[in-house]
C-alpha cells in the first residue's frame, strides 16, 4: 500500500530523506562564469600515475553536487586512506542549504596531497556524519 503525504507533510517521505549526491568528480579545476554562474569542469580524472612514491599531487579538486538537503547549516566531511577501515578526514567544512530542492555545488581544492605508495585509496563523502558515497582514487606507477 502506498501512503500519500498529508497537506502538512508530516508523513511525507521527502521530509525524512537524506541528502542525495548528484555528482562527484575529481578534476584539475572548476571555473565559475561570473555572468551566468555556470560551472566548467576542467581535467576530470580517476587515477594518478607516478614514477616513484611517495608523491605529493600539487592540486586537485573534488567537486560534488547535492540536493534534498534540509534547509539550515550542514557539515561536509571528505576522508581518504589506503585502508578503507582507517580513513583520515581531509576536509571538514560547513555549508548552508536554503531549500531542499536546491542543487548545491561544493568545490573542494586539495593542495599537495601526499600518497605514500601505489594502491586504491578509499574516499568517503559524508554530510552531517551520514555517508553519501564511498569511492576510490587509484595511484599506480
Amino acid at each position: 500500500m502506498v501512503c500519500a503525504a498529508n497537506s502538512r507533510g508530516s508523513n511525507s517521505p521527502l521530509l525524512n530523506a537524506k541528502p542525495q549526491l548528484l555528482a562527484w568528480l575529481t578534476c584539475d579545476g572548476v571555473h565559475i562564469d561570473p555572468g551566468t554562474g555556470k560551472h566548467t569542469i576542467l581535467g576530470v580524472f580517476s587515477n594518478i600515475k607516478a614514477h616513484r612514491f611517495p608523491i605529493a599531487h600539487p592540486l586537485m579538486v573534488w567537486f560534488l553536487t547535492i540536493t534534498d538537503c534540509p534547509p539550515g547549516p550542514h557539515r561536509l566531511r571528505l576522508s581518504i586512506g589506503l585502508d578503507a577501515t582507517a580513513l583520515h578526514p581531509l576536509i571538514e567544512r560547513p555549508f548552508e542549504s536554503h531549500d531542499r530542492l536546491s542543487r548545491i555545488n561544493l568545490i573542494n581544492e586539495i593542495r599537495n596531497l601526499t600518497f605514500a605508495q601505489p594502491g586504491e585509496y578509499s574516499i568517503l563523502v559524508e554530510i552531517d556524519d551520514e555517508p553519501l558515497l564511498a569511492t576510490s582514487l587509484t595511484l599506480s606507477n
